[in-house]
């Protein structure tokens, strides 16, 4: 179910925070009980501006954290019009049925200006929409790509104690906001479109080094041919890249989301990738090398934060930008000025 839509009478809509500061323990202990008031109003308090609730928010995650980090972490990526949206709603319907609970987020840093298949159009998610045991989150509505992901991160959490062991997370932007989400979770699906001879041409190869598995999607009726062609073409791409890990080949499948056909493989070839990579310790140092990534990253957004954080000091960085653009200031007399600003 999402925390928005109108569709479901049951749903909890994410309240705007109380005028008093919330009890982190009485939260804590909400989110872990999985009551969606409680869920709610944890992610408006991460997502908050605001110092105060900043401060309740590291409190917060530092609390739940214990009862975070059982959950499969899927990242899922594809061009527009690849059936992301239809897929995800099929393949997390399959994995409510099962008895999974399942929370889909999105990273979209440009959702203040096109929003997404999720901000834009969540009726395209109708079955997970109604459903109890599924939960979507957009991201938030501003920032820079940093500050998003750094919210998705901590939603990601919050789901994870509040009982989600399914966490769905879809790009729904390009470029870098694949690589950070590919940063970010266990296992990383790229789908594809069929006619591989067309859209190997474009393909970017960063994408495919970091794909965990590619799943041509739309392989139903007259596309099923098209699609099982495209997925050799894909192999072949593959076989002349280095895999991410030494444990896992990435597989390419055929799958419709439509149609609901190859998503079961699709699971199966998940739950097989934790499965080794857990054997060897891979699954877990690569989680623990991407909290130490997440660390950085929060550093560097604080101190991009810090720069920012007036009109007159975006003005002195601007003013330094061009300045150096022009040829008339050096880079590292630049620098300088710039840890001046922040009293480095």
């Amino acid at each position: 179910m999402t925390d928005s839509s109108k569709t479901n009478p049951d749903q909890v809509k994410a309240p705007a925070l109380a005028r008093r500061l919330p009890d982190i323990a009485e939260l804590a202990a909400g989110i872990r009980r999985g009551e969606r008031a409680a869920l709610a109003r944890a992610i408006t308090l991460v997502e908050s501006k605001k110092p105060e609730h900043r401060a309740l928010a590291r409190q917060l995650i530092q609390e739940i954290l214990p009862d975070s980090g059982g959950a499969h972490r899927i990242g899922i990526t594809g061009v527009p019009g690849v059936g992301k949206s239809t897929t995800i709603d099929t393949f997390g319907s399959n994995l409510t049925a099962m008895g999974h609970k399942v929370a889909v987020l999105a990273v979209d840093p440009s959702s203040t200006r096109t929003g997404g298949s999720i901000l834009g159009d969540k009726t395209r998610m109708a079955q997970l929409a109604i459903d109890r045991n599924a939960f979507i989150r957009p991201s938030p509505s501003a920032g820079t790509l940093g500050g998003v992901a750094a919210k998705t991160r901590e939603t990601m959490l919050l789901c994870e104690a509040a009982g989600f062991d399914v966490i769905l997370v879809e790009t729904v932007g390009i470029g870098q906001s694949e690589t950070t989400v590919a940063d970010m979770v266990d296992f990383f699906l790229v789908l594809m479109l069929p006619g591989a001879g067309d859209e190997l041409q474009g393909i970017k190869k960063g994408v495919l080094e970091i794909a965990d598995m590619i799943a041509v999607n739309k392989a139903d009726g007259e596309g099923a041919l098209r699609a099982s062609s495209a997925a050799s073409n894909y192999r072949a791409a593959l076989h002349i890249l280095t895999p991410r890990q030494m444990e896992w080949s990435p597989p390419v499948i055929t799958i419709s989301g439509l149609a609901n056909e190859g998503l079961d493989t699709l699971w199966q070839q998940i739950r097989l990738h934790r499965d080794k990579l857990s054997a060897t310790g891979a699954f877990q140092a690569r989680r623990s090398e991407q909290q130490v990534a997440w660390m950085w990253d929060l550093v560097k957004l604080r101190l991009n934060e810090a720069l920012t954080a007036t009109p007159a000091r975006a003005n002195q960085l601007q003013a330094l930008e061009n300045s150096v653009r022009h040829g008339d200031t050096a880079a590292s007399v630049a620098v300088e000025e710039i840890a001046a600003l922040l009293g480095l």
